[in-house]
């Protein structure tokens, strides 16, 4: 599966962007999709999860309530709607592919993650 994200940008703090993951190559509906960034200096963490079966979605602490993941099958896409922007959202967001149903202990580990795209930059000014 090839993925590509698009939608970053330069924002200030309390704004929004909409980011997207659309795959080509394969079904994207037979893909637990997760969302992960990564902060210069920093660890690759994950931010967010749709499963792929019933749609049960994962959200990281530092982004709930303020983050929504959702797919558009028809587009072979998945959003990341990223709401009340924070500067320590800045980093690189990438989108990945799992061929399993995401757990709320595994969700975020990115080793069990196959494909990978080349990610899209958010930059969040205070």
């Amino acid at each position: 599966v090839q993925l590509v994200e698009s939608g970053g940008g330069l924002v200030q703090a309390g704004d929004s962007l909409r980011l997207s993951c659309t795959a080509s190559g394969d079904t994207f509906d037979d893909y637990t999709i997760g969302w992960f960034r990564q902060a210069p200096g920093k660890e690759r963490e994950g931010v967010s999860c749709i499963d792929s079966s019933d749609g049960r979605t994962y959200y990281a602490d530092s982004v709930t309530g303020r983050f929504t993941i959702s797919r558009d099958s028809a587009k072979n896409t998945v959003f990341l709607q990223t709401d009340r922007l924070k500067p320590e959202d800045t980093a690189l967001y990438y989108c990945a592919t799992y061929r399993g149903l995401a757990h709320d202990t595994s969700w975020s580990l990115s080793h069990i993650y196959d494909d990978w795209g080349q990610g899209t930059q958010v930059t969040v000014s205070s």
